[in-house]
């Protein structure tokens, strides 16, 4: 199926046109058929000469219906821009026009209707300069009689070699479907219609629905009045939801493909139109069935910073009209540049921003986003629009090349400096590398570790670096003296003579050569494991007396070092507070 939208001055006949076309009445409401004027849009669709299916969106052509025309045009590829042969061009055959070229439309077949009540060439010539200057440029133009039938049969040539120029869409896309009109029907609940125009649906599809708190689901489909199991880009859908009340749903929503778009209030742009500078205050933003309000920032000659009323479904890329309210004006067209632009708050951040917008191309580009940002989630930037963001570095961060290869750097030269700085820790803590690094993840910092790096234990050190030599020692001399007395614990006074206070102790526990019972009440790491074998071959129970004489020490080492095995499970009490040998061994702690 192909999609297009008419577009043109009021009362120029694009309704009669379409009716021609198709037999059907593209005007819905009876106020419409009443006055003779389309109010809202309508839809209808034939099969062309090839056996293609077409289907028309028509718009209204009074200025008081823009909005509603936008919303129409909006999701469309292509327009079939209509003139009539005894009134040529107009005022809203202009703003049409503008708003065309503004949303960068490139196809387009002109018709000038009512030739049989006028000479249709000057209207085709006046037409075809005004279409030549824009985004649709050399058009096609065919000449019609919608009430004679003259030049229908042309007409559905010409459109026959308008579609077969369409882009092919990209089925595998995500779907973004902008909703245009929604209603009830009965037994079947909610109803929403939209344009598709890449990807697919399928019926029992869960989507975001923006507005909504929760996913909603596709409960049924049709398409060209007929129910479908399945639709694909480009279509006119009817999209029954499950669980949708017609009141939250309506034009300007959109459904969405889960995790694939991010709903922004905050906009930097490239302006198609007018200059920036002249751009008043708050214009309306027009894409897809949406328009919502936005305050204009200026930043360079023609980029600038929007703060929408309200957040929509954006991505890089795309393109949008904005619109003077006061002015009933279309200002221009705008191409999205970044969908989540950094601050503005120091000084000279604005100029600084626009030298950056300048050279971006206005388009998902993988390699200047991540050079832009440097550490980024591969899920956001699928929201912004970049497709295949690549293999991430860590977990789903995805980093520049250069950046990252800057930070391995950084990484090296700060544990050096920890290991300057703390030489008694056996390596850097990997959080304290990363609050250095101002990394936002640990992992990214696990991640960087490179040989001679290793990382062990949360920490992270030069591979060979091993314990101080003057702690080794110092901690010899500690046990010197005690003979084979293992379960013997040097003196607090000794221990400060030899400089082991609370860090020097920690450094020795961390790196095997001790373990710590209490404070100042160390021994050999093995002791413990020793001690175990020792108590096992007492008579059970035993009291902590009998186990203090066993082990040949004090009563200052004899009650932690039971204390750690009744912890570990090495020892248990009984009802009188004995203690039973439960297992042979004990892990040093």
């Amino acid at each position: 199926m192909h999609v297009l939208a008419t577009a043109g001055h009021v009362d120029h006949g694009k309704s009669t046109l379409v009716r021609a076309l198709t037999g059907m009445e593209p005007d819905r409401w009876a106020e419409e058929r009443r006055r003779g004027m389309t109010i809202d849009l309508g839809f209808a669709w034939t099969s062309l000469p090839s056996g293609a299916t077409v289907a028309f969106v028509d718009v209204p052509g009074h200025e008081r219906f823009v909005a509603t025309m936008l919303a129409g045009v909006g999701p469309v590829p292509a327009a079939v821009f209509v003139v009539a042969a005894d009134e040529g061009w107009r005022a809203q055959s202009a703003e049409h026009l503008a708003a065309l070229d503004a949303l960068g439309v490139r196809h387009g077949l002109l018709v000038v209707t009512r030739s049989d009540l006028a000479d249709p060439g000057p209207a085709t010539a006046a037409a075809r300069a005004e279409l030549a200057a824009t985004s649709l440029g050399a058009v096609e133009a065919v000449a019609v009689s919608g009430v004679t039938g003259t030049g229908i049969d042309a007409l559905r040539a010409a459109l026959d070699r308008l579609v077969a120029r369409l882009p092919a869409p990209d089925a595998a896309a995500p779907v973004r479907l902008w909703i245009d009109r929604s209603f009830t029907v009965r037994g079947a609940g909610t109803v929403v219609t939209g344009t598709l125009g890449a990807g697919e649906l399928r019926a029992g599809d869960e989507l975001e629905l923006t507005g909504a708190a929760r996913p909603v689901r596709v409960r049924g489909l049709q398409s060209l009045g007929a129910a479908a199991g399945r639709v694909g880009a480009v279509a006119r859908v009817a999209v029954n939801l499950r669980g949708v009340d017609k009141e939250t749903v309506g034009r300007g929503r959109a459904l969405l493909t889960p995790g694939r778009f991010r709903l922004t209030d905050l906009v930097d742009v490239r302006v198609h139109g007018d200059p920036v500078a002249g751009l008043p205050a708050t214009v309306t933003l027009h894409i897809g069935s949406a328009a919502v309000s936005a305050r204009v920032r200026p930043l360079g000659a023609d980029t600038a910073r929007l703060r929408l009323h309200s957040p929509l479904p954006l991505r890089i890329g795309d393109r949008a009209l904005l619109r003077d309210p006061g002015r009933h004006h279309v200002a221009g067209g705008v191409t999205v540049l970044d969908v989540v632009p950094p601050g503005l708050d120091r000084r000279g951040a604005a100029a600084a921003r626009a030298a950056v917008l300048a050279e971006l191309p206005g388009r998902p580009d993988l390699a200047g986003e991540l050079r832009r940002r440097l550490l980024v989630r591969r899920d956001d930037l699928l929201r912004m629009g970049v497709e295949e963001p690549g293999d991430p570095v860590a977990g789903d961060w995805l980093a520049d090349p250069a950046h990252w290869s800057g930070l391995a750097g950084r990484l090296a030269r700060e544990v050096d400096r920890h290991a300057r700085e703390h030489p008694l820790e056996p390596g850097a803590p990997v959080e304290a590398l990363r609050r250095r690094l101002g990394l936002p993840d640990r992992a990214l910092v696990e991640a960087l570790v490179r040989p001679p790096l290793v990382a062990r234990g949360g920490r992270v050190s030069t591979a060979g670096a091993g314990v101080p030599a003057e702690l080794v020692a110092a901690v010899d001399r500690a046990f010197d003296g005690l003979g084979d007395r293992p379960f013997v614990a040097p003196e607090a006074y000794r221990l400060a003579e030899l400089g082991l206070g609370a860090r020097q102790l920690g450094a020795a526990v961390r790196a095997g050569l001790v373990v710590q019972l209490a404070d100042n009440v160390v021994l050999r790491a093995d002791a413990p494991r020793r001690a175990a074998q020792v108590l096992a071959r007492l008579p059970h129970p035993f009291t902590v007396s009998e186990a203090r004489q066993a082990l040949d020490t004090s009563r200052r080492v004899a009650v932690p070092l039971l204390e750690l095995f009744d912890s570990t499970g090495v020892t248990r009490h009984t009802a009188d507070d004995r203690r039973v040998v439960a297992a042979a061994e004990v892990a040093p702690r």
